[in-house]
């Protein structure tokens, strides 16, 4: 697994001077196998590297004086003639929701108009990226066939970044298809090379955000299920992206990348536990993106906070700071995202994020999150008889459903030494009355035995993980 605080170097360009050949992104993941070699692969550590450059430009700046942070309602930035244009290409495609009113008849699931939506976008997308991006970054260079360009490698990430118009649903899959478009065209040259951090934050305050303000209103809009969600005992229905940058602005300023501190918060943050605050929620949505993730939350379900949102809630107890949060965010997303066969499975590959082996990688430890994973099928016809079929796989069951013993949902090795889940008296929320939160009930879930103590997440609790 790649460190996950310091980013060693940026993510790397392409030297267009020479030929490249583009390829057509396609799945690769098809199988658990196919999970453990992506985890040591030179397009994962393309994404975690281009991760980790987004989140330390987060990170408030000292200066010599003070220090400066970065809130989303400044209306002072200045961002680069690229950004510009690419919140212009999200504002074209929320005016296309307009195009595609929600159906208004009954329905269980998504509302079917997200199809005609999906539909006009793909039609104009082509165009409005041509717009939106410098040609001699479209253009630069052809598949050996003739057949891909950057364009088309381009294209694919940001189509699969607004959900799947067959399954009605977002989740986080489709983020990371936005983060890998975006790391796409910092490859390619097509961002402004300024001083380190500051276009990357232009590209998080500017474009990031716009595009989950974006996949918000699609969610409202036409009911968009989550896609491969733990429900309740997740971290959030449909994104992550938000909690890693939102964690990094209210953490304590460094002056450069590598003095990303593990423990502490920014003079006069929001204390983590005021996500349980709703009067404090809807002030802080406005400047920070964590918090701005919580209130649309706070849009879309009813009931206690604990109770719809108990691993948010299990993390807001965290007495160490934003940036101990920040760190286990980024440990959560590599187990909760990049390792699970669910998420990862429809990423495609191409000549961008490509299909190798990393030579400076370490083979990928074996964990709950890359062993529950469906099995590599034999060639067909190889099952005959029921003495031969494959088991079922443990990857198709809740990991808590299995007995006592199995680690909860979320919990990542990182996370915790324990093989088993935490009694339920360890939550922080029970000991939280001193602090003048309410007290209650862990909302129970089946196991074997009777009740399973709720998902935690471990890292939250102990000074050093």
């Amino acid at each position: 697994m790649a460190e996950l605080r310091t980013p060693n170097k940026a993510l790397g360009k392409l030297d267009l001077t020479k030929p490249h050949q583009f390829q057509l992104p396609k799945k690769q993941i098809n199988d658990g196998e196919d999970v453990s070699f992506f985890l040591t692969s030179t397009a994962y550590a393309d994404i975690m590297t281009w991760l980790l450059q987004l989140n330390a430009s987060m990170f408030p700046k000292k200066t010599s004086s003070s220090y400066q942070d970065w809130s989303l309602d400044n209306s002072t930035y200045t961002f680069s003639d690229t950004v510009q244009k690419l919140r212009s290409l999200l504002e074209k495609l929320g005016t296309i929701i307009e195009e595609a009113p929600p159906d208004p008849g009954p329905r269980r699931f998504g509302n079917i108009s997200f199809r005609k939506w999906y539909e006009i976008v793909e039609s104009r997308l082509p165009n409005l990226l041509s717009e939106a991006l410098p040609a001699e970054v479209l253009n630069a260079g052809k598949s050996a066939d003739g057949t891909a360009t950057a364009k088309e490698e381009l294209q694919a990430y940001l189509y699969g970044s607004f959900g799947s118009a067959q399954r009605l649903d977002y989740g986080t899959g489709h983020e990371l298809s936005f983060l890998a478009f975006l790391a796409g065209i910092w490859k390619l040259g097509g961002f402004a090379n300024t001083e380190p951090g500051l276009e990357e934050r232009g590209i998080v305050i500017g474009v990031v955000e716009p595009y989950l303000a974006l996949i918000r209103r699609l969610i409202l809009t036409y009911t968009l299920e989550p896609a491969g969600s733990h429900g309740v005992w997740g971290l959030d229905d449909h994104s992550f992206a938000p909690y890693i940058f939102g964690s990094a602005q209210l953490s304590p300023p460094i002056s450069s990348a590598a003095d990303i501190p593990g423990e502490g918060s920014l003079p006069d943050a929001p204390d983590p536990g005021d996500v349980a605050k709703v009067n404090i929620v809807q002030r802080e949505r406005k400047s920070n993106m964590y918090f701005s993730a919580i209130g649309f939350i706070y849009d879309v379900k009813k009931g206690p906070f604990w109770e719809h949102s108990p691993i948010l809630f299990d993390i807001s107890g965290v007495k160490a700071g934003w940036a101990k949060i920040n760190k286990g965010m980024l440990k959560m997303y590599n187990a909760e995202v990049l390792s699970k066969f669910p998420v990862v499975q429809h990423f495609p590959f191409g000549s961008l994020f490509r299909w190798e082996k990393d030579p400076t990688a370490a083979e990928a430890q074996k964990s709950i999150h890359t062993t529950s994973q469906p099995a590599r099928m034999p060639p067909a016809g190889q099952l005959r008889d029921a003495s031969q079929r494959l088991p079922m796989q443990e990857g198709t069951k809740a990991p808590w459903a299995t007995g006592a013993s199995a680690q909860p949902m979320t919990a990542a090795p990182w996370a915790s030494n324990a093989t088993a889940a935490p009694p339920m008296t360890a939550a922080p929320w029970a000991t939280r009355g001193a602090s003048g939160a309410t007290t209650m009930p862990a909302p129970a879930r089946p196991g074997a035995g009777g009740v399973m103590p709720p998902t935690q997440a471990p890292w939250a609790r102990k000074p050093g993980a």
